[in-house]
């Protein structure tokens, strides 16, 4: 086998896109957008019609957030566009707090708006009737209550609007009403409207129909309904409108074979929202729907000939769309699987359009690997979508592979550009993913498949998948490694200690290593949340059968039977998973003799975020891939 020469630098993938996630303006007139600034993400703002071309330190580029300490990741204008907001945490400990700047001002810092220690922001509603105003969900008064406060953004003046009487998990308003989701026991999640007098309930939703919220949920302008997921009596998830006076759910739209793309987007800000909605009024504009690529449907009458002059921009699918307050003048940007993204002006008045930038303009397309969905079966007749990547110029035969688990394990990889894949890719490994029982997006018996199967079918899925890559030639057998992040990291785990003669290696990124431990250490806030998802799932750790069906299921106590080498990485502010379930590993291995390497990170949490972190943590995934399965580092070469 020749593996790829000049492989490309760890750096280049994971380090500061020269710019990101650009924004319009509600007038129309300035972009919002991510740049580096002392090696961290920031907020800069230009000129629509400046010239793209130069950088960001010539006329007409501003800076206005100055954090030397982490990137930032998720910002927003206000619906007047008199303010900037953004969310940052601490070193990854996720009590996110949200920011106030003002671009007229670039010079003055920014307003913490919920300067609260150990508080976690856990919803920001900007209401188009209150353009001045932001309602946001805040833990401040107990750490496992989340009440609703009336915030100024101009003032930073916080009011309380409602405390939580106990049992509310979200609170969402609309012009004339306040509405609670709440959970009772069993699971079923229940929309209600809460006044001063009582509460009225409007409508239920089954446990086994949503695992963590119902998402999305967005209130109708008129504020008579609520637009939301939803699968009932069907395994498909589609958009429905309810109303808030009688609680009937009204179709609105769906796909005849494809989820509505949720929770997926809903809880990762790197992907799209599945609605699209206008930036001023909150009319619903399309929605979005994922199989092996997306498919958006236009229900709006503007925004169905918008669409079209937008989708042939690019040949890759459309991902952030931001628009004026006319929804004339449109920026957006694209995904695709071997280009790192677009990000393009368009102005439907006139019909003209014009690339503002690429985020990574160092890398070449035509360099990276081409993901190719496929679609196997396990075992016991399950379909099982995947993503195949090979390597650039080299014959897929007998390759060095990675089996690369997704998180979740409620999420689902997808036709996209993916650093780490294109790493992989990079060094000589064939790469692939398997949307296993579990994952969702591909409806509710998919997902509902994985109940009581966490170390079962659900690492058969991968196993299968694998056999078949196998069978096909593609794979050497003896040159395979298991690796993932989150669940992910857990099915490293449970494939280094379960099947442990089927892996040359094995990576685990914050995976659990013990059930009982994950479930009970679920943050004060959202225990009540979980009943649907850890619990139904993988089990109660009260109920000693149960809590013993975990433990045989926890790769720590099968640890003894691991012999493949291991790298286990971590975050110390690891709130999801403590660090804890990575260090018990570590411990046991080296008191056995077993070859383990251990990345601690004292400056992150659950995901690594900082580019020296991310250069560190895939510097040291390559060469200890390089070590064990004979491809590439950027260091030294290994030949097969």
């Amino acid at each position: 086998m020749t593996l790829p020469s000049d492989p490309i630098a760890v750096e280049a993938f994971f380090g500061p896109p020269s710019r990101s996630r650009a924004l319009l303006s509600p007038d129309g007139r300035t972009v919002a957008y991510l740049a580096p600034w002392r090696g961290r993400l920031n907020v800069f703002i230009r000129d629509l019609d400046s010239d793209w071309s130069t950088s960001d330190h010539a006329d007409g580029a501003q800076r206005i957030t100055s954090d030397s300490r982490r990137n930032i990741d998720s910002f927003f204008w206000t619906i007047d566009g008199r303010y900037l907001l953004f969310q940052q945490d601490t070193d990854g400990d996720e009590n996110w707090h949200l920011h106030r700047v003002d671009p007229t001002r670039p010079d003055e810092p920014a307003v913490d708006l919920t300067p609260f220690e150990g508080v976690r922001l856990l919803g920001a509603q900007l209401p188009p009737d209150r353009p001045g105003t932001a309602f946001v969900q805040l833990n401040k008064r107990r750490p496992d209550l989340i009440d609703l406060f009336e915030l100024d953004l101009s003032t930073g003046e916080l009011v309380t609007t409602a405390e939580n009487p106990g049992d509310v998990v979200t609170w969402l308003r609309t012009p004339d009403r306040l509405l609670i989701f709440t959970i009772e026991d069993g699971g079923v999640h229940v929309l209600s409207e809460l006044t001063e007098a009582r509460r009225r309930p409007i409508a239920r939703f089954s446990g086994t129909d949503v695992l963590f919220a119902v998402l999305p949920a967005a209130p109708t302008p008129d504020g008579n309904g609520l637009w939301i997921g939803s699968s009932r009596g069907s395994d498909r998830t589609r958009l429905v409108r309810v109303d808030l006076t009688t609680g009937e759910q009204v179709g609105v739209d769906s796909h005849p074979v494809f989820d509505l793309d949720t929770p997926r987007p809903e809880a990762d800000p790197r992907f799209p929202s599945s609605l699209i909605l206008h930036p001023a009024t909150g009319d619903l504009l399309g929605a979005r729907y994922l199989g092996a690529r997306q498919v958006i449907h236009a229900l709006d009458p503007h925004f169905a000939t918008v669409l079209p002059r937008l989708s042939e921009l690019s040949d890759g699918d459309l991902a952030h769309v931001s628009c004026d307050a006319t929804a004339q003048r449109w920026v957006v940007d694209f995904t695709h699987d071997r280009d790192p993204g677009v990000t393009w002006f368009y102005d439907h008045a006139t019909g003209q359009a014009r690339r503002l930038f690429r985020p990574f303009p160092h890398l070449d397309p035509t360099q990276l690997a081409e993901v190719t969905p496929i679609t196997l079966t396990a075992r016991d007749g399950l379909t099982l979508p995947c993503h195949l990547t090979f390597p650039v110029g080299v014959e897929p035969r007998e390759l060095p592979t990675v089996l690369l688990v997704h998180g979740g394990p409620w999420y689902r990889d997808s036709w996209c550009y993916d650093p780490e894949v294109q790493l992989l890719a990079n060094r000589g490994y064939a790469v692939l993913q398997v949307d296993f029982r579990g994952s969702t997006g591909y409806g509710k018996a998919h997902t509902r498949a994985a109940i009581g199967q966490f170390a079962g079918r659900m690492h058969d899925d991968l196993i299968d998948a694998l056999d078949w890559a196998i069978e096909q030639g593609h794979t050497d057998p003896d040159r395979v490694a298991i690796y993932g992040c989150s669940y992910g990291g857990y099915a490293a785990l449970v494939g280094a200690a379960f099947t442990p003669d089927r892996f040359a290696a094995a990576v685990s990124y914050t995976g659990m290593s013990d059930l009982v431990d994950l479930v009970q250490s679920v943050v004060p806030f959202a225990r009540r949340a979980v009943e649907n998802s850890y619990i139904r799932y993988i089990g109660d750790p009260d109920d000693p059968r149960q809590k013993a069906d975990m433990l045989a299921r926890s790769p720590i106590t099968r640890v003894d039977d691991i012999t493949a080498p291991m790298l286990l990485i971590h975050g110390a502010n690891d709130v999801r998973v403590s660090r804890g379930n990575s260090d018990r590993v570590v411990e046991a291995l080296r008191a056995r003799g077993v070859e383990v390497e251990y990345l601690v990170n004292e400056t992150e949490g659950h995901w690594f975020i900082n580019p020296e972190s991310n250069i560190e943590l895939y510097s040291t995934l390559e060469r200890f891939l390089a070590r064990h399965l004979g491809g590439l580092s950027s260091t030294k070469e290994h030949t097969a």
